[in-house]
C-alpha cells in the first residue's frame, strides 16, 4: 500500500476499484504529465448518495456525495498513473451539484469541499487545485454530484 493510500486508510476510506465508463467515452486521457478524468459520480459500492440540493438534500449529505466523487477520482488517478505516488499535482476539480432552482448559490462550493478537503488530506500542499462548483439541474442516475479532474503525474 503507498503512502497516500495509508493516508486515505487512516481518514476512513478504502480506494475503489476504478470504474468503467457507461457511455462513449474514456474514464480518462493522459498526455505527456497530464490526465484528463472524466466525470466520477456519487457511487462507491452500495453507498449511492442522490437527490437534489434544496429539496431532499443537506449540505452533509451533499458533502458526503462530493466525498464518494472524490474517491472514484482517486481510484481513476490510480489507474492513470499507476500509483497515487505517481501523482504530482491536483491541477482542477469541476463539481456538479444537482439543484432545485430555489436552493441557495452559495450551498454548492460547500458541498464541492467534500471532494476539495480530501484531495488536501492525501496529497497535502499538491491537493491544492483550481475549482469550478456549478448547480445542474439533473445529473446521471439521479446521483447529487458528479466531479471531474484534470492532474499532472510523473513521467
Amino acid at each position: 500500500m503507498s503512502e497516500r493510500e495509508s493516508k486515505l486508510a487512516e481518514l476512513g476510506h478504502t480506494l475503489p476499484p476504478a470504474m468503467s465508463p457507461v457511455a462513449n467515452y474514456v474514464a480518462f486521457v493522459r498526455t505527456d504529465k497530464l490526465v484528463h478524468i472524466s466525470g466520477q459520480i456519487a457511487m462507491v459500492g452500495d453507498e449511492k448518495v442522490t437527490g437534489i440540493l434544496g429539496e431532499d438534500l443537506t449540505v452533509e449529505a451533499g458533502q458526503r456525495a462530493a466525498q464518494l466523487c472524490a474517491l472514484n477520482l482517486l481510484a481513476q488517478m490510480k489507474a492513470a498513473a499507476g500509483s497515487l505516488e505517481n501523482v504530482e499535482r491536483v491541477i482542477k476539480l469541476t463539481g456538479f451539484v444537482q439543484s432545485a432552482t430555489t436552493s441557495k448559490g452559495a450551498d454548492i462550493p460547500k458541498i464541492v469541499n467534500g471532494a476539495s478537503d480530501l484531495m488536501v488530506a492525501v496529497f497535502g500542499d499538491a491537493g491544492q487545485h483550481a475549482r469550478a462548483a456549478v448547480s445542474s439541474p439533473s445529473l446521471p442516475l439521479d446521483v447529487a454530484v458528479e466531479i471531474d479532474a484534470i492532474i499532472a503525474v510523473k513521467a
